[in-house]
């Protein structure tokens, strides 16, 4: 395997799972770069390729959150004649982050995949929002990868202790970082999390400062910057597109376009994992039963009287729990009407076969 695509985060992982597509030379791994309307950029060993996933494929997955994304391993059919490569398989992915798409339907969005760090950013600005950082620290705890939150405009915050404190008190033990991209202050925090090879990902809304991010550590003005407005510290979106892009000093990161509306896909798993502190305070109740509302013996209620614990994080606490609660009923049922449907197909195939004598 050339040496390229290590660059680009090959290893012994990836390397297995392609060994089932790779024996007839047929095709070829690559790493998916950006994902365009109905087509991607694929980095390869022979270039960047552009792809678009097999019919077959676009069939099966146009639901279940399995078609290409970027940061994919995929097995990919070479081009003729300079047309487009057909992405035949997407390899297993060791991480993925997801969120509901916008809208009624339970149908999940892949943001992301196979990354090992994850980069929490928020703006130390008038947008920033402590109930934004627990929700995203609950995506990030389905995702499989290491989080680290990034607070960054640090040159704007007149209360910095106050404010590192206070985002602390709900990371648990997830990281915190505090820089300046502006002023290309903390800035090695990025390579020591992304040695050569290792994929990163910048999560955050429009406004924080990603594409200033991502610009000084490539050393150019790749991703264009817009103004936020200093009333709200709002912004619009700079980056349109998911892309993975290859960093100077050997680390991958991909920038994504800035998220107001974060609606999650996950599990009450993931979420116990960003509250423990409330987790651990519910098993102190004296009743098991307990509402955590008027029962005595209430360690929840003891808490937030005493101020160990802050009463809008527990209500964000119960907003999140009935909204994966209302999410994980709607995948249920989803469930139950596919698996009605799969039986209904194959009931109506049999009975139009041709009876076996």
């Amino acid at each position: 395997m050339s040496i390229s695509l290590k660059q680009y985060g090959w290893n012994d992982f990836v390397a297995h799972s392609f060994q089932s597509f790779g024996g007839s030379g047929d095709l070829i791994p690559g790493r998916i770069a950006i994902q365009h309307r109905g087509a991607f950029t694929v980095y390869t060993e022979f270039g960047d390729i552009r792809a678009h996933a097999a019919g077959r494929m676009r069939h099966q997955a146009a639901d279940a959150g399995a078609m290409p994304a970027v940061g994919d391993w995929v097995a990919l059919r070479s081009p003729e004649h300079s047309g487009a490569g057909i992405i035949e398989a997407v390899l297993p992915r060791k991480s993925s982050f997801l969120r509901k798409t916008s809208g009624a339907k339970s149908v999940e969005q892949v943001l992301a995949t196979n990354i090992d760090v994850a980069f929490l950013v928020n703006g130390l600005d008038a947008d920033f929002n402590i109930r934004r950082v627990e929700r995203y620290l609950v995506l990030s705890n389905e995702s499989g990868a290491q989080s680290v939150i990034v607070l960054n405009k640090v040159d704007l915050c007149e209360v910095l202790d106050e404010m590192v404190d206070m985002v602390k008190s709900v990371a648990g033990g997830t990281p915190v970082h505090v820089i300046s991209a502006l002023q290309e202050s903390g800035m090695e925090v990025f390579h020591n999390y992304l040695p050569q090879g290792a994929t990163g990902v910048l999560l955050g809304s429009s406004g924080v400062g990603k594409s200033t991010i991502m610009n000084v550590l490539l050393g150019e003005e790749k991703q264009e910057v817009k103004e936020v407005r200093e009333s709200d510290g709002e912004g619009r979106h700079t980056t349109t597109n998911r892309e993975l892009i290859l960093l100077p000093f050997g680390g991958l990161l991909i920038d994504t376009p800035g998220m107001r509306e974060l609606q999650l896909w996950g599990d009450s798993e993931s979420l116990s994992d960003a509250f423990t502190d409330v987790e651990e305070l519910t098993h102190e109740c004296r009743f098991r039963d307990c509402s955590h509302t008027v029962e005595p013996g209430c360690a929840i209620q003891q808490a937030i009287e005493d101020g160990r614990l802050h009463h809008d994080r527990y209500h964000h606490f119960l907003k999140l729990q009935k909204e994966i609660a209302y999410l994980e009923r709607r995948r249920d049922s989803r469930a139950q009407r596919d698996e009605k449907k799969r039986v209904k197909k194959l009931t109506s195939e049999h009975k139009r076969s041709p009876k076996r004598r």
